[in-house]
């Protein structure tokens, strides 16, 4: 499916490190634009790392290309004005301002491009959002949470949208709604690198797993694959 789509994302060799400590070991892979890839393993795998090295957060060399652009030499704020969008597991949402405020602080500017997301379309595809606009961030629950900064990294136009652990912490029913905008945002035309532990929504969502283990792929392949795989879910996974 993905080979008809324009590459978006090309990773080789992609090495990381904190200070001293190797934490990826030669990681490799693509995302074809629209395409909603998970990335799963245990806690301890990498797989946050690998985000946080795609956006010049940690110390890391390899080949790292986004729309053709070596990340490389680039630093955070950069790598997010050429549409490669990350929300971090902690979701870091300004608590004492209110829900409107954190969606403007999310603004990218990206050329003369017109936004592909307005502030009335962030609200649009939530619409908690809308209802608790004036509310402060800190007041939100957890699902809410999400929601806003799911939103906020919208306001930033992004191609690609990295979401680290959407679903942890949340209920079923808030779960099932984190689900519906990922898959919203692909009918828009965003691709996203969906980072579990659990499986939570990959098995339904994503067109393509990669599971990660000791800084390392060890798999890749359709969500319907992975299951008939018991060696990998219960070697890398941790689950029966």
């Amino acid at each position: 499916m993905s080979t008809t789509r324009s590459l978006l994302l090309d990773v080789a060799g992609l090495r990381a490190w904190y200070g001293a400590s190797q934490v990826l070991h030669g990681v490799d892979l693509r995302i074809h634009a629209g395409e909603i890839v998970a990335l799963a393993g245990r806690n301890g795998s990498g797989r946050s790392t690998f985000a946080k090295a795609l956006m010049s957060m940690v110390a890391a060399d390899g080949v790292r290309h986004f729309s053709g652009v070596d990340l490389a030499p680039l630093r955070t704020f950069e790598i997010a004005r050429l549409g490669l969008g990350y929300v971090a597991e902690q979701r870091d949402v300004f608590p004492t301002l209110s829900v409107d405020e954190n969606l403007r602080l999310g603004v990218v500017k990206r050329g003369r491009r017109a936004p592909r997301f307005t502030l009335d379309e962030a609200r649009a595809l939530f619409p908690i959002l809308h209802e608790r606009r004036a509310a402060r961030a800190g007041v939100l629950s957890g699902g809410e949470q999400q929601m806003l900064a799911l939103a906020r990294a919208l306001m930033g136009d992004p191609d690609l949208l990295i979401v680290d652990e959407p679903a942890e912490g949340l209920s079923a029913q808030m779960t099932a709604r984190v689900g519906d905008a990922l898959r919203a945002l692909r009918e828009r035309g965003v691709a996203v690198l969906l980072i579990e532990q659990r499986l939570a929504l990959a098995p339904t969502l994503a067109d393509r797993v990669a599971v990660m283990g000791h800084g390392r792929i060890v798999f890749e392949g359709a969500p319907a694959e992975l299951a008939q795989r018991e060696d990998i879910v219960s070697e890398w996974l941790g689950v029966g």
